[in-house]
């Protein structure tokens, strides 16, 4: 949805209300995850995006806060059996306070044309997180795809159940299908712009991959995108603090 202001005159919480601080890299010490964690609950951001090794860490910090907790399930993949999936969401949502989920589809099946059974896997996912009143992010990995096919895909998801579409894990190191240059671009305004039009209102979209500047995030947020991954290097430059 488009903002009513533009995002240049946006306070830094106003700012921060669309980021989810990405805090999922798998070297992370303990420290390291407590520290970016407290960094995004500083600034206000809406969730922190966390592995679920994390969720006791997330739990115990976020608690009290305006910062909720966003949880990765079969990242960054997305190849486990639904049935794994399913029991993967199950327990994160019963048992810690899990606001939402990003589940990565099965980008294989996207590209073999297997609509049938990424409708079917990520319906699963959705049924239960509704069951606990967590929305679902689903990731695509957009790199890896054609535009056609994100595009399908998200009407897909759509279908499914999911509340979000989401570019990029952020993990994917191949060539871009969809970008001129083969470059990764993650969430390419281009990209951003099919993405929104496509969902038309019946999901919100979220951008991840490769937003490291001011220009990108305020030029996203003009476009009416719903939420941004950043991660812990970028998180003040695109909000602007020292």
């Amino acid at each position: 949805m488009k903002p009513v202001k533009k995002a240049a005159e946006m306070s830094v919480k106003e700012l921060a209300s669309y980021i989810d601080q990405s805090v999922l890299k798998p070297e992370f010490t303990q420290e390291e995850i407590r520290r970016y964690i407290q960094d995004g609950i500083d600034v206000g951001c809406a969730t922190v995006c966390i592995n679920p090794a994390s969720l006791p860490i997330a739990k115990e910090m976020c608690e009290g806060t305006d910062t909720k907790i966003c949880v990765v399930c079969d990242f960054p993949f997305g190849l486990s059996t639904t049935a794994s999936k399913v029991l993967q969401a199950e327990e994160y949502c019963s048992k810690f306070p899990v606001f939402e989920l990003d589940i990565v589809a099965n980008y294989g099946w996207i590209r073999s044309g297997m609509w049938d059974e990424v409708r079917a896997d990520l319906a699963a996912v959705c049924d239960v997180c509704h069951k606990y009143g967590t929305a679902v992010k689903t990731i695509f990995e957009t790199d890896a795809l054609t535009l056609e096919q994100i595009l399908k895909a998200t009407e897909v998801a759509i279908e499914a159940g999911t509340d979000f579409v989401k570019t990029s894990t952020g993990f994917y190191t191949g060539s871009a299908n969809y970008s001129p240059d083969g470059k990764c671009v993650g969430a390419a305004p281009e990209l951003i712009e099919a993405m929104l039009k496509k969902a038309d209102g019946r999901c919100k979209v979220k951008g991840s991959g490769a937003i490291r500047t001011r220009e990108h995030f305020l030029q996203l947020i003009d476009m009416g995108i719903d939420r941004m991954g950043v991660g812990y290097r970028s998180l003040h430059t695109v909000l602007g603090i020292d």
